[in-house]
């Protein structure tokens, strides 16, 4: 074994072994802090579809309630004037689902059939106690409620409230639907958060017989899910499919479509009974995390590349310049002198190292002393 050979070779191993562990380690430290940075996009995503389907609950609860306290509705509903009523708060009515994203507005008599759709006037009459227990429970009872349900006109956000006659008696309830395509649409353009919510088909074709029957297309059509509203068709299409909705809790998960890597939450919306009856996708933009992790790989192998060769070179000038090529000289000058040649100088020596020049000096004093005992 020749250290000419094997000392840089093991040197120059160890090197690169050190650097690509270093690089390694590196990577796997800003691939576990791009993750956090994910986890925390997903945590924030989950809080603004909560919020905001909580804040328009809030909001179809509170204008409920304004109108269940008016003394002009209480005293027409306790009449039993749909005609009055419908004349009164029509045009409110109007006025709210173009400025404020109201969809539904609708009396309730007792125990639970409908007075009056103010967004559908000729429907009235029909039981509504197979399929909105929210209205069950309110005039049950007499507490308000909120939450999502699919009413004949079509799923939507609800606040329902009890109403009382002038003398405090209870005489059914009233409710305010919000649009989920409002909802939606002002989670776009605020947030900039593709959106979509899927409704199950078998309870929108035994409940929600007012809605437009094109909503039942297969382009719509995602398992047992009807897609009722999107923002971005073509990205949800790709992002959504039957199997990711088939769950019943919040679901988080990453995927491609059209050439972006996006993160999707899916929140399931659970009517008054609890049971699971639809679902909100949610999809944002993960391009610039996953572009990051992947251009700090790149810069992460040429680093290391880079390191490895100038290391390897460093080691190379000192070992062969520094200590192997003088050790040669002085090799072959004590040649020389054992020949009996004495005529051998060492080049340069004060730019020896402090180890070789102690042999440098060795060989002068056996020069010196060659001389010497020459006649």
């Amino acid at each position: 074994m020749k250290f000419r050979r094997s000392a840089p070779l093991v040197l120059i191993s160890a090197i690169a072994l050190v650097v690509v562990a270093s690089s390694i380690i590196s990577s796997l430290l800003f691939t576990r802090m791009i993750s956090s940075v994910e986890g925390k996009q997903f945590s924030l995503m989950h809080s603004i579809v909560a919020f905001n389907l909580e804040s328009a609950e809030d909001r179809a609860l509170a204008r409920a309630a304004m109108i269940a306290d008016l003394p002009r509705a209480r005293a027409l509903f306790a009449a039993q004037d749909r005609a009055g009523l419908l004349a009164e708060y029509s045009k409110m009515f109007t006025d709210q689902k173009e400025k404020y994203g109201v969809d539904q507005a609708q009396f309730h008599s007792l125990p639970a059939t409908s007075f009056l759709r103010l967004n559908a006037p000729e429907d009235f009459g029909d039981d509504l106690s197979k399929f909105r227990p929210m209205v069950v429970a309110v005039n049950r009872d007499q507490v308000s409620r909120k939450g999502f349900a699919i009413a004949r006109s079509g799923p939507a956000i609800f606040g329902v409230v009890p109403m009382f006659d002038p003398q405090g008696k209870h005489i059914g309830s009233f409710e305010v639907g919000m649009a989920f395509d409002d909802v939606l649409d002002n989670l776009k353009n605020t947030y900039n958060l593709d959106m979509a919510v899927f409704i199950d088909e078998t309870s929108l074709h035994e409940f929600a017989r007012g809605i437009d029957p094109g909503i039942f297309s297969d382009q719509n059509r995602v398992g047992k899910f009807i897609r009722f509203h999107s923002t971005n068709a073509a990205v949800i299409q790709s992002l959504v499919s039957d199997k990711d909705l088939n769950t019943a809790e919040n679901t988080q998960y990453t995927r491609e479509a059209l050439g972006v890597t996006y993160g999707i939450v899916l929140v399931p919306l659970r009517n008054g009974a609890g049971e699971v009856i639809g679902m909100v996708a949610a999809a944002s933009d993960f391009s610039a995390s996953r572009s990051s992790r992947r251009r700090a790989f790149v810069w992460q192998a040429l680093i290391a590349l880079f390191s490895i060769v100038l290391l390897a070179g460093v080691t190379l000038i000192i070992i062969r310049g520094t200590l192997l090529r003088p050790l040669e000289v002085i090799t072959s000058r004590f040649a020389m002198l054992s020949t009996g040649d004495q005529s051998g100088e060492i080049p340069e020596p004060e730019m020896l190292c402090d180890e070789l020049k102690d042999l440098a000096q060795q060989y002068e004093k056996l020069r010196n002393a060659g001389r010497k005992e020459t006649p």
